[in-house]
């Protein structure tokens, strides 16, 4: 039998990287006030890509203070039309400059090129043209007898899984609300929110209405901690989620936390299995399983559990593990070498616990971070592969015989992200949909995102929700 083999097809766009990054505060680009800085490598190939200067909690209060000043000076006074302009301005530089953002998300996070260029950098600048839209139409997004007024001063703190996107779900409806923004990226992936600090200076925004001041999780606590901001947003896992909620409970700052997820993935036997099963690897094998609301249990109805199985272990066979820049790639790098020590040791205490662990056959780099497409059978509720997140391509695979104990499964646990559903009767797609209890619920698809859809959790994925007009009211006061 004759195979045939992909050639390469690295992304030809290269960025152009400075050597070093600033901190960007009042609408200009400044040293980090004691000097320190730190770096930021492309976890495909552990190369260093820039320095980077690290916000302390003295850089933490100069951004707070412009992001008061720019509010109260500029931002606030403007028109909502004005704003408007100012927010599609970022919208279409976004768009322009969208394969260079790509390259960027992939070298700085390890995201296929092909994942980032046709779905992270599009979906960001998507949410900005969207909430362009609603800036001088906020009185019809509120209800009767309330009047739209900004907060103020927004403390956004973002995860390093689509690190442009997440700052896109919070910028864009905080700017549209008439509020100024304190932008703290990851870590490990600041690169594209520094890009877009770069378009926000050359789109001539007011000094102070976007600030972007990279760190770790200090950097992060002192902004929660500052006490000068009148909301905190903040994407990232739970443990940290819940330390930001018990600072801030009786403060008076308002807060919205989307936190992490284990979400249940429910295939029934008379769903259309060629269908299902895409579903299912671009539900826990997209970003590498970097996604809070990854299908990373899934529910298979007993009598086509074998079948299901099987078209799996072939599926995944056919995956490409590799260079994220080269477009055939379908797995990319784990985004560092502390999540992919996590990974390994979720994985092995599934192993432990007598779970079966199949992988794609592949033969991994060298050098990076990387671990293959993977999935588990024989899996108990439990065992911690299927109660713990683990922010990776493993997936969890356990059966149900009913409806009733599909439902009870998937609601058997405490986060409460998503879910997905794979059934042709449309009854019972409905039913089961309004019996789970999970913020976002996929019929018959999954990962599907739209700005005018609103998305977010409960229980233990956290409180509010990012999108659409429900994503509005999250920034104001009225």
């Amino acid at each position: 039998m004759t195979t045939f083999e992909y050639a390469p097809a690295p992304e030809s766009v290269r960025p152009h990287l400075r050597e070093r990054y600033g901190l960007f505060i009042d609408g200009a680009w400044q040293a980090a006030q004691d000097g320190r800085t730190f770096e930021t490598i492309d976890p495909a190939t552990e190369a260093r890509l820039a320095e980077i200067a690290y916000a302390s909690a003295a850089d933490v209060d100069r951004a707070v203070r412009a992001a008061r000043k720019g509010y109260e000076k500029y931002w606030r006074k403007l028109k909502p039309a004005d704003r408007a302009k100012y927010i599609f301005r970022i919208a279409r530089a976004i768009t322009e400059r969208g394969r260079e953002l790509a390259v960027l998300e992939t070298m700085d996070g390890g995201t296929p090129i092909k994942e980032s260029r046709d779905f992270d950098i599009p979906t960001a600048a998507a949410h900005f043209f969207y909430y362009a839209g609603w800036a001088d139409k906020l009185e019809w997004a509120m209800r009767a007898g309330r009047t739209p007024e900004p907060l103020g001063v927004c403390g956004a703190i973002v995860p390093w899984n689509f690190p442009l996107l997440m700052a896109a779900w919070k910028i864009a409806p905080a700017l549209a609300c008439g509020n100024t923004v304190v932008l703290k990226p990851a870590e490990t992936t600041p690169l594209t929110a520094l890009a877009l600090a770069q378009i926000v200076q050359e789109a001539d925004l007011p000094p102070g209405v976007v600030n972007v001041i990279p760190g770790d999780g200090a950097t992060g606590a002192a902004l929660v901690e500052h006490g000068g901001c009148d909301k905190i947003a903040f994407t990232g896992s739970t443990e940290v989620g819940k330390t930001i909620a018990r600072r801030l409970a009786g403060s008076g700052t308002r807060l919205t936390l989307e936190l992490g997820g284990k979400a249940a993935h429910i295939v029934f036997a008379d769903a259309p299995l060629d269908q299902a099963i895409e579903g299912v690897v671009n539900g826990i094998y997209f970003n590498q399983g970097h996604v809070c609301c990854a299908g990373s249990r899934l529910l298979v109805e007993e009598r086509v559990h074998d079948e299901v199985v099987a078209r799996l272990t072939e599926r995944i066979a056919t995956l490409r593990l590799g260079d994220p820049l080269d477009k055939n790639t379908d797995i990319g790098a784990i985004n560092s070498r502390a999540q992919l020590e996590k990974i390994d040791e979720l994985v092995r205490s599934g192993i432990a616990d007598g779970a079966e662990l199949v992988q794609q056959p592949c033969t991994l780099p060298e050098r990076g971070f990387f671990f293959p497409a993977s999935f588990f059978t024989g899996v108990q509720q439990s065992h911690r592969i299927a109660r713990e997140e683990i922010f990776g391509p493993v997936l969890s695979i356990l059966t149900f015989r009913t409806p009733d104990e599909a439902i009870e499964k998937a609601n058997n646990t405490p986060y409460g992200l998503s879910a997905g559903i794979w059934t042709d009767t449309g009854s019972k797609n409905m039913w089961v949909a309004q019996a789970l209890r999970a913020g976002v619920v996929w019929c018959n698809t999954f990962n599907q995102f739209d700005p005018a859809s609103p998305f977010g959790g409960y229980r233990e994925s956290g409180f509010g929700r990012e999108g659409g007009v429900h994503g509005l009211y999250e920034y104001l006061a009225g």
